[in-house]
């Protein structure tokens, strides 16, 4: 069993790195394997609705880091948790960028697996850009795991979320919850829930 953790963060071992570390290692401690992927300093491509996911399986652009996350997603995954720092009340809008088009072209290869979102702040925004994360994760049939609170921790300085005790905290009954979800839904092995054909109405007369 497998944990996917995507570092929304252009610091790699900075506030949000430590947070999914506290994940990743309360995780492991509940016998699941976990990595960690960090979206780095390169611009980011967002989705251009071209459609040719839906006819190839994959993005059209040929970038690593969709590719390091596509090779992630497909040798199987049981869940993933996506962590960011708050920019203007939202996540970092390359992870955005990142999200639109792995949501979008993995979609079958995601449902159903358990999802978490992780947010860093240094003051305000947490709370907003926390529901938009687990947005794509309610759009895509994938049980949101929850925590004591919602799954933030505060710091400016790298390092100094670690002083934020309840985060941290936080992060490790995350970590419990979901290895508790994983082995209790078994979805590679029990299967999941029968979908209808998709009903998509526009509100255009």
């Amino acid at each position: 069993m497998k944990v996917l953790l995507i570092n929304g963060s252009p610091r790699e071992k900075g506030n949000t790195f430590l947070a999914l570390s506290e994940v990743a290692r309360t995780l492991k401690e509940n016998g699941i394997e976990t990595e960690i992927v960090s979206i780095g300093k390169h611009a980011v491509q967002g989705c251009i609705a071209c459609g040719m996911c839906g006819r190839t399986g994959k993005c059209t652009f040929n970038d690593e880091l969709y590719y390091k996350v596509l090779r992630v997603v497909k040798d199987g995954i049981d869940g993933l948790i996506i962590g960011s720092p708050v920019y203007y009340g939202g996540p970092n809008g390359s992870l955005c960028a990142l999200l639109d088009r792995v949501f979008y072209s993995l979609g079958p290869d995601l449902r159903f697996k358990p999802g978490a979102s992780v947010v860093v702040c240094r003051r305000g925004g947490a709370s907003a850009a926390f529901d938009r994360l687990n947005k794509y994760f309610t759009m895509m049939n994938m049980p949101l795991v929850s925590s004591q609170y919602w799954n933030m921790a505060y710091g400016q300085t790298p390092g100094q979320a670690a002083q934020d005790e309840e985060g941290m905290q936080t992060m490790r009954t995350l970590a419990r919850n979901m290895a508790w979800m994983i082995k209790k839904l078994n979805v590679r092995e029990e299967g999941h829930p029968e979908l209808e054909p998709r009903i998509a109405t526009n509100f255009i007369r």
